[in-house]
């Protein structure tokens, strides 16, 4: 005898369920009021009808919760629900046959051909007594009379209209013994806001002493945190704040050999003061700590840790865990490479080691260790050198005792690693946006991040500087490069950031023709910026930032849409919030050398606009607004003032423009 399906009565069929990542093995990503919407083809053999519902639910324990799926045309169905709370969510979808449906429609089409409907009205009245015996309370009572009334039309032959009323009540209670429930279960990770919308700002602590030649304090930076939330930045990122190993120490620009003043690189980490859970005494203490956590708090910003998972030879646990840790021929422990790069002040873990158990344990406890001293948001520093594996496990049990934790992802690396290690679970990524320069490169790779697969679970955060990358359009630009990528950054990208502050005040000396590397780089020396140069872009930036914050639209990356523009050197793209109440249209000139004008042609859908409509433009940046009208439209920008527009499109066009 053959082996049998579980039950052969189950007749529909769920296919190309979306979003489902890699067959469902890993969650799609949200924030906490976002809506997942849910697509799928379901069908059934023959011509009868079907109906499908959404299922969701918040934990295991929970009830599912269902919502009705619609018909989108050849057999495709849609449904969404909303999240309501962070945490792990579960769905699915579950759909079967709809007889009372088939059977409505069956009878219409005889009754249109007049035809004797004797013996449906019959069988529609069994169906709605079946249905009653599904039912509660007076709706058991109102659909037994139901079945008696189209009982009684049988004798007429030629039938009437169902009652709506009686419609509404079967439906109420469908025949569910045979349905098909999709194999999987489905997993969403919802966040907190600032997963989604979130604005950077990296800066090294010991940079901001009160005194030229002084290594700067948690408390001295106190003193700083007014001007970071001035421009608008609400995650105050620290590079390593451990001790620093003096075995092989760099010195300035990378040198193999330092001077007794070097500090060394903060990612070399640890030393006799101690490892991962220690400060570096010359930051301060732990009150120190907490306290500026606290204060930046005040000033509306959240403090960020870098976490690398690395040792200076120094490091304690070199001497007290060496089997965490690789040999060379000679005994000595293997230093990090990246030929033909050394890096002989860092030696790597062994995530191939015997005891990788009690290794994962231990770097678990490093989080926990500082999420336990308030810190709720780590950027994780080349997490694409450790196991994917790894990953997915720490990111779960670091969730389960602190569920409002974000991990931001430091990947410059091959673009499948990077989306692996998103699907881990890292809330945020870094991207290659650093690097893409041109129109087509912008739109061809902003398409691929939120118009694909990827948009499920890769949430960009846009960086065009850090420590480690300074590009060349940014070295050869100066202020038109460094104003332009900004307006990309901060309006492409829901999230962004910036490495001040070398960013603001432009600092764009590589250390050598070719170089991405700073000149003079802050990672191996402490450095005094003039916070109040008068040429600072803090107040564009400020600007910029005030306008993310208060236009909704800018805080999703799901609604982003590149519109033409006939010149290569200018980009257009648009954002709306689901509604298109409100709406913004970004332009900017890539061009720091020239001025640059062309003619939008805009799809006036997107952005709320009839055809042919006349609607005004605000620009938030100068406070200028335009008259525009249909899709064609004329705009010119110069590098040496502003290369960008932020136009918040208004349109109501009864009120006189005003333009510069």
């Amino acid at each position: 005898m053959g082996r049998f399906p579980a039950d052969g009565r189950q007749r529909a069929v769920i296919e190309h369920v979306e979003p489902e990542i890699d067959g469902g093995r890993f969650a799609i990503k949200r924030v906490v009021g976002e809506t997942v919407t849910v697509e799928a083809d379901i069908f059934v053999d023959g011509h009868d009808l079907v109906r499908a519902v959404l299922k969701h639910r918040g934990r295991k324990k929970d009830d599912w919760i269902e919502t009705a799926m619609e018909p989108l045309g050849n057999d495709r169905w849609r449904g969404a629900f909303t999240l309501e709370r962070i945490g792990r969510y579960s769905y699915t979808i579950e759909a079967w046959i709809d007889r009372f449906g088939s059977w409505r429609q069956g009878l219409e089409k005889k009754i249109a051909a007049g035809q004797d409907v004797s013996s449906d009205l019959l069988a529609g009245a069994a169906l709605v007594r079946q249905a009653a015996r599904r039912a509660r309370g007076a709706d058991k009572d109102r659909m037994k009379t139901g079945a008696d009334l189209l009982g009684s039309q049988a004798e007429k032959k030629n039938g009437a209209p169902v009652d709506p009323e009686l419609i509404r009540l079967v439906e109420k209670y469908p025949d569910r013994r045979f349905a098909t429930r999709y194999e999987k279960n489905l997993a969403v990770t919802v966040d907190r806001e600032r997963a989604g919308f979130s604005t950077w700002y990296e800066l090294f602590p010991r940079s901001f002493g009160n005194r030229p030649d002084a290594h700067g304090t948690f408390r001295d930076l106190e003193r700083s945190l007014p001007y970071v939330a001035s421009m608008g930045f609400d995650v105050l990122y620290l590079p390593p704040i451990h001790p620093i190993g003096r075995s092989h120490r760099k010195g300035k620009n990378n040198a193999l050999a330092a001077s007794g003043a070097d500090p060394g690189s903060p990612w070399a980490i640890g030393s006799e003061e101690g490892g991962h859970k220690s400060i570096d005494h010359r930051l301060g203490t732990l009150d120190d700590f907490k306290r500026l956590v606290a204060r930046a708090k005040e000033h509306g910003m959240e403090v960020a840790l870098d976490i690398a998972f690395q040792c200076s030879p120094d490091h304690p646990y070199v001497k007290e865990h060496p089997e965490w840790f690789r040999k060379r021929p000679d005994g000595s422990v293997q230093y990090a490479e990246n030929p033909p790069k050394k890096y002989e002040d860092i030696v790597p873990l062994d995530f191939e080691t015997r005891a990788w158990r009690e290794l994962w344990e231990e770097l678990k406890s490093v989080i926990v260790y500082w999420a336990e001293q308030g810190v709720r948001i780590f950027r994780l520093d080349n997490p694409h050198t450790k196991p994917f594996r790894f990953w997915d496990w720490l990111v779960g049990e670091v969730k389960k005792e602190f569920p409002d934790v974000l991990f931001l992802s430091e990947a410059f690396t091959r673009p499948k690693i990077m989306q692996r290690l998103a699907k881990s679970g890292l809330t945020q990524s870094y991207t290659y946006f650093t690097w893409r320069r041109t129109k087509v490169e912008l739109v061809e790779y902003f398409e691929e991040l939120t118009d694909t697969e990827m948009k499920e679970y890769f949430r960009a955060n846009l960086w065009p500087n850090t420590p480690d990358i300074l590009m060349d359009y940014l070295q050869q630009g100066g202020r038109p490069a460094f104003t332009a990528r900004y307006a990309l950054a901060a309006t492409l990208g829901a999230n962004c950031g910036i490495y001040g502050p070398a960013f603001e005040l432009m600092e764009n000396r590589p250390k050598e023709p070719g170089s991405e590397e700073y000149l003079n780089s802050e990672k191996y020396e402490i450095k005094r910026w003039d916070l109040e140069k008068p040429d600072s872009l803090k107040d564009f930036i400020a600007a910029v930032n005030r306008i993310r914050k208060e236009n909704p639209a800018l805080q999703s990356d799901r609604r982003l849409r590149f519109h033409a523009i006939d010149n290569p050197q200018m980009i257009c793209y648009s954002k709306r919030t689901p509604d298109r109440s409100n709406v913004l249209l970004m332009v900017v000139n890539l061009d720091w050398k020239y001025v640059q004008s062309g003619w939008v042609d805009l799809t006036l859908e997107e952005i709320g606009v009839k055809p042919g409509s006349a609607f005004h433009v605000h620009d938030l940046l100068t406070g200028a607004r335009y008259a525009w009208r249909g899709a064609r439209n004329y705009v010119e920008l110069r590098p040496d003032a502003i290369p960008a527009h932020i136009l918040r499109v208004e349109p109501d066009a009864s009120a006189p423009p005003t333009v510069r």
